[in-house]
């Protein structure tokens, strides 16, 4: 990675709705340069999407579940996985992962404790004998939080 697309990155960890005209300054290099080294971020992958980060809460989600899964692997598991999360916009995240005897991980969010247990008999329900084992953690999004989501940590550290 050239070091002007990395320095780009980071600061549009800290801030991506800046302007090219101010990250140029920032950056020290021409307002074109910026457009295009952004437009290179996407199109070489380095940048997935825009967008924000939001005050779950306030948006009215209480609980943020983190499921750890033991599943019966193989393609039909991941085509089946694919459809499951394109109906459900409330899981944020899921992946295969490794650890503690389980190899999957999924993120949801859900407006209540009500709505999280019709989230997971459906789940149940969809999933039947391919899940093994289930361990969720569910996360109060009220707060107080140690250390509030954010991605702009990424760039405090790697300027360090």
């Amino acid at each position: 990675m050239k070091e002007i697309m990395r320095k780009l990155l980071l600061e549009l960890l800290k801030d991506s709705k800046r302007s090219d005209r101010d990250l140029a300054r920032k950056l020290m290099v021409s307002q074109a340069t910026v457009s295009r080294t952004r437009h290179r971020l996407f199109k070489d992958g380095w940048i997935k999407e825009f967008t924000v980060i939001p005050d779950f809460f306030r948006m009215g989600y209480t609980i943020m579940a983190i499921s750890f899964v033991k599943t019966r692997l193989g393609a039909e598991i991941s085509k089946r996985a694919r459809e499951y999360v394109s109906q459900h916009s409330n899981i944020i995240f899921m992946s295969r992962a490794e650890g503690m005897g389980r190899n999957g991980l999924m993120i949801s969010l859900h407006r209540d404790y009500a709505e999280y247990t019709d989230f997971l008999s459906d789940l149940l329900t969809y999933w039947g004998d391919d899940i093994e084992q289930r361990d969720d953690i569910l996360v109060s999004l009220k707060g107080p939080f140690v250390r509030p989501f954010s991605l702009s940590y990424l760039a405090k550290q790697e300027e360090t």
